[in-house]
């Protein structure tokens, strides 16, 4: 159960060798800094638009555009024909597949993002991973630290699993799609091929091929008289 393979195509990473005998798929994010220490070398090879800060311990692959007002402050491997665009803030400890949008106002930190994930408008993901064709609606946040700063459990159906991470957002997996200004909260896990609607708050574990509904009461009103009208 947790295992990396139920959530995530590791053919659709270069990277496969952060899951190898990982008892738990969130387990590799504890491997991104010294698995980018020893493997990361960095070189631009794909096209600036304007002057983006790029730091000495990037790698930027053929194809990838990163446009003017970006920040990448690294260590950070982006792979090819990605788009970064203005605005977006790659932090410390990043892995980004092939074909990956990172968009304006999103920030990224320890984190793995599997090819074709999509992270277009003002996102947070911390110490979580995408998995391929993951999608982020704008305003989605990955909240990775508790309000006590404690330990983060998940929430099993045989009792909770300690991660020995006081920083854990999520794990996305294959082809989820996350609504508009949702907020998942620390430690959640989302299988495969998952919905959840714009504006849920969801913690937990959502089981492949799930959809989170929320629903509002609505009122609509007629309005009062206006001055002068």
């Amino acid at each position: 159960m947790f295992a990396p393979a139920e959530f995530l195509s590791l053919e659709h990473t270069a990277h496969p060798k952060l899951f190898e005998s990982q008892k738990y798929v969130w387990d590799a994010l504890k491997q991104i800094a010294s698995y980018l220490q020893f493997r990361l070398k960095p070189v631009v090879l794909g096209e600036l638009v304007g002057k983006p800060f790029i730091s000495n311990s990037v790698f930027i692959g053929a194809g990838t555009i990163v446009e003017q007002g970006a920040v990448l402050k690294g260590p950070a491997w982006i792979g090819e024909n990605c788009h970064i665009r203005s605005g977006c803030y790659v932090r410390e400890n990043v892995i980004v597949g092939d074909g990956v949008v990172m968009g304006n106002s999103c920030e990224f930190k320890n984190c793995i993002l599997f090819d074709e994930a999509q992270v277009p408008h003002f996102n947070y993901v911390g110490d979580s991973i995408l998995g391929y064709r993951a999608h982020l609606g704008a305003g989605v946040i990955l909240s990775n630290v508790k309000l006590d700063h404690q330990e983060i459990h998940v929430s099993a159906t045989d009792g909770d699993i300690a991660t020995g991470l006081t920083k854990f957002g999520a794990i996305v997996g294959d082809r989820t799609e996350i609504g508009c200004n949702a907020v998942i909260n620390p430690g959640s896990v989302l299988g495969r091929d998952c919905l959840i609607y714009p504006g849920a708050n969801f913690r937990g574990v959502l089981p492949n091929a799930s959809v989170v509904k929320l629903r509002q009461n609505l009122q609509v009103l007629p309005r009062r008289a206006i001055d002068g009208q």
